[in-house]
């Protein structure tokens, strides 16, 4: 594609079910081999840079020789060399066509909504959706942009999902295994429902990363991800991400985040290089670790229930052991007495730290009624399974032996 692409105005997106799938030219190489070269050879970018690593590339502008000929990258609200890196690698990881970097997830979900939709349009999704997602569907597109968001009555049936979607509707948004409560959407079909209309499907892979499930490979067409939960695995940036078609993604890009102006910073970019590395071997560890952690809370007498799929019982476990090769880090749980049962086995914690975030490589954990859903209303975080005395744990790579000692303790105090 040309370089001077921001000089002209795309049409918006429109999914075509025709279109061909897109194929990356190293679609053959295994994940684990992808993650650690997808993007960047120290061989074959020896034009670009002279380096085993890819430098971090700071600058703002980028300065061009002649006046007819502009480059691209221009200027850091587009696009930068390291950032370019990192969207080609996520890309790959994915199976998509392309992919775009933002400031964090939340910054690439708005993004993708202001792009796609205009007023008198609507976006379809369900409550299963991370808090902040929440509030843009609930009180920010519908009151100020004219957006409305309709959240559909039975996710677990396709039907309920295909009466919501009308001529009006740009996107169809799916968050799988969903935060907080691991609410596993079947991809396939509601990918079918949204196509047989006509309109994109959007899969938020967050908390299951290209490492345990590819939408993509179940008929999504979009991917939304929180670069700062498991992909980093530090809690030490922000960032997001959207992988899909190259002409939304340039869409995006040119005619959306070069006036936004909310990006990714390089250095932010340039460490999810490296942290990437290892996300294959992480995802295992945090899989068999909360794995062992959800077993032993479903036989603790103070928990109510356990919310995580690699149980049998989870009312979606074969839905998640097709479409995902294991089961994550994140998990959730409801102990006995609500919020003051909640707040005792947090207090309790001696080991497990409280923190707003997901994904890190030590155990943590949170309320939601309190911090991430509070804009719920009760009815809304009821129909979500959000009680009262629900903790979200993302459970770490510590020894398991060491996070079940502590909450063993924590909820004995219950």
């Amino acid at each position: 594609m040309k370089d001077d692409r921001h000089f002209f105005i795309r049409d918006p997106w429109v999914y075509d079910p025709a279109a061909p799938k897109p194929i990356r030219p190293d679609a053959d190489l295994g994940f684990r081999t992808r993650a650690l070269h997808a993007g960047f050879h120290p061989l074959k970018n020896q034009q670009d840079f002279r380096s085993f690593v890819p430098p971090i590339v700071q600058s703002v502008t980028y300065p061009y020789e002649t006046f007819e000929e502009i480059p691209c990258p221009v200027y850091g609200r587009t696009r930068t060399p390291t950032n370019t890196v990192l969207e080609n690698r996520l890309a790959s990881l994915e199976g998509g066509e392309a992919c775009l970097t933002a400031a964090s997830g939340s910054q690439a979900l708005f993004n993708l909504i202001f792009t796609l939709a205009r007023p008198g349009d609507n976006v379809v999704t369900s409550l299963n959706i991370f808090g902040e997602g929440y509030k843009q569907a609930a009180t920010i597109f519908p009151e100020r942009c004219r957006v409305e968001c309709r959240f559909v009555d039975n996710p677990e049936n396709p039907a309920s999902w295909d009466a919501q979607i009308d001529s009006k509707t740009k996107l169809v948004w799916v968050e799988t295994p969903s935060n907080p409560c691991l609410f596993v959407t079947d991809i396939a079909a509601v990918a079918e429902v949204a196509h047989a209309k006509k309109t994109p499907l959007m899969v938020d892979n967050t908390t299951a990363t290209a490492a345990l499930q590819r939408p993509m490979d179940l008929g999504a067409d979009i991917v939304l991800l929180s670069i700062s939960k498991f992909l980093s695995g530090s809690a030490t940036l922000l960032g997001g991400a959207l992988v899909g078609p190259e002409d939304l993604m340039e869409d995006i890009r040119w005619n959306t985040t070069e006036f936004i102006g909310a990006i990714m910073q390089p250095q932010d970019a340039w460490l999810t290089l490296q942290y990437l590395e290892t996300l294959p071997l992480r995802m295992e560890r945090h899989s068999t670790n909360a794995q062992a952690v959800a077993e032993f809370l479903d036989r603790h007498p103070n928990v109510i229930r356990v919310n995580y799929s690699g149980l049998p019982k989870h009312p979606q476990h074969d839905l998640a052991c097709r479409q995902m090769k294991s089961h994550g880090g994140l998990m959730s749980f409801v102990v006995k007495n609500g919020v003051q049962g909640a707040a005792t086995v947090m207090n309790g914690f001696e080991l497990i730290v409280h923190a707003v975030t997901f994904g890190t490589s030590r155990t943590i954990c949170m309320h939601p009624p309190t911090i991430t859903h509070e804009h719920m209303t009760p009815a809304e975080r009821a129909a979500a399974g959000i009680d009262d005395g629900l903790i979200r744990m993302s459970v770490g790579m510590e020894n398991p032996k060491d996070i079940i000692a502590d909450l063993e303790q924590a909820l004995d105090r219950l």
